[in-house]
């Protein structure tokens, strides 16, 4: 056998995907894994890209993006505060490949990143493939909180950058301003990135601090977005990345090495986007959180609050199993599946997501209670 690349030796399959393949094999599982809207894509946007197809918007776009897309995502930072140029605008495939641009471009093998846990997974899997390492920053017992203390503790000479995911993937909770003072004061004027990975950002049920807000780390600070969850766009893979203009200058040579460009006609209907409200879904969203949550509680469990996204962090611990093997039994026992907490780094733990309709989520919270109910 000829070998690989040995960075890849590392990687596993995403555990999102595992359970919900095994899911996938039961009959009439409630699928509370994968953190997909139930919502279709709102009629105004498909029908920017109809229109682009019936205008033969067919071609290569720019590697950077359509010039058009970049100046309507520049408008929609500066309306929220954070005023940035066109051409520090990169439009990607989705905020995945935001992330992996962002990641790649900027590690050298053997550098660090610090990833405040439970957290996503892709993080480390893109600093493997780089032939970086993750430093967990473990917040499960600071409130899901960072302390300035333990960032401290977490920062050494070959530490890069910082990941900041607020909302948070799992856990919905929402980094406050004293989580965010902690992490401009450990990097400001030093050779740190700050990723911030804002997918969230826009299901935020409270007001949302925000670094890539913050004037003085303009130079420090990549923002990577996705318009997949705030407005039903999970299928097109259409996302972008905000970042200073000496970062640019490579990113954009190794996106274009990556992906040439993204398809022109989606770029059209991405525009149309950024003009739509996501408040009304965000409403759902909340009155979904808060069933969940009623439910949750009333069967005895705890978590912490969801203040965004559309997910919520189960304490299993107390029962004594290992969060995969809960999982497997709950799908298997009461056609319910969620994923393991270990699958974010947090182990006692599972993942719900709730961006379902309401008779799924009343016929999952039903079933879980009767499990649990029989452990």
């Amino acid at each position: 056998m000829i070998p690989l690349n040995s960075n890849l030796s590392g990687l596993k399959r995403s555990q999102i995907r595992v359970y919900t393949n095994l899911a996938r094999e039961v009959d009439d599982c409630v699928m509370l894994t994968i953190g997909e809207p139930d919502f279709d894509t709102p009629e105004a946007i498909k029908q920017s890209a109809m229109t682009a197809l019936a205008e033969n918007q067919t071609h290569y776009a720019p590697n950077q993006g359509t010039a058009a897309l970049r100046q309507a995502v520049a408008d929609f930072e500066a309306n929220r505060g954070n005023p940035v140029t066109a051409d520090q605008v990169l439009i990607t495939i989705g905020a995945c490949h935001a992330l992996f641009t962002a990641l790649l471009g900027i590690l050298n093998p053997g550098e660090e990143i610090i990833v405040p846990t439970p957290g996503f997974g892709l993080y480390e899997t893109i600093a493997t493939i780089a032939g970086a390492k993750t430093v967990p920053l473990d917040i499960s017992k600071t409130g899901f909180q960072i302390t300035k203390e333990a960032l401290d503790a977490a920062i050494t000479e070959k530490t890069k950058a910082i990941i900041v995911n607020s909302p948070c993937n799992p856990t919905g909770a929402v980094f406050n301003a004293e989580s965010l003072r902690a992490i401009k004061d450990a990097v400001l004027g030093k050779p740190i990135f700050v990723i911030s990975d804002n997918v969230y950002n826009q299901l935020s049920y409270v007001n949302c601090p925000d670094l890539s807000l913050e004037p003085d780390l303009k130079d420090q600070l990549i923002l990577c977005q996705s318009f997949s969850k705030p407005y039903a766009m999970t299928g097109w893979r259409v996302g972008y990345l905000v970042c200073p203009g000496y970062v640019m200058d490579r990113l954009l040579l190794l996106s274009a090495a990556e992906i040439t460009a993204v398809p022109t006609f989606l770029q059209e209907a991405a525009i149309t986007a950024l003009r739509t409200d996501p408040s009304p879904m965000r409403e759902i969203y909340r009155q979904r959180r808060d069933f969940v949550c009623t439910r949750l509680r009333e069967m005895g469990l705890t978590f912490p609050e969801p203040e965004g996204a559309f997910y919520v962090f189960v304490d299993i611990s107390s029962f004594g199993i290992p969060s995969g093997e809960f999982c497997a039994r709950m799908i298997k026992e009461a056609k319910v599946a969620a994923v393991p907490g270990a699958c974010f780094g947090a182990e006692g733990y599972i993942r719900l997501s709730y961006c379902t309709g309401d008779a799924e989520l009343k016929k999952g919270m039903d079933r879980m209670e009767q499990f649990i109910r029989e452990l």
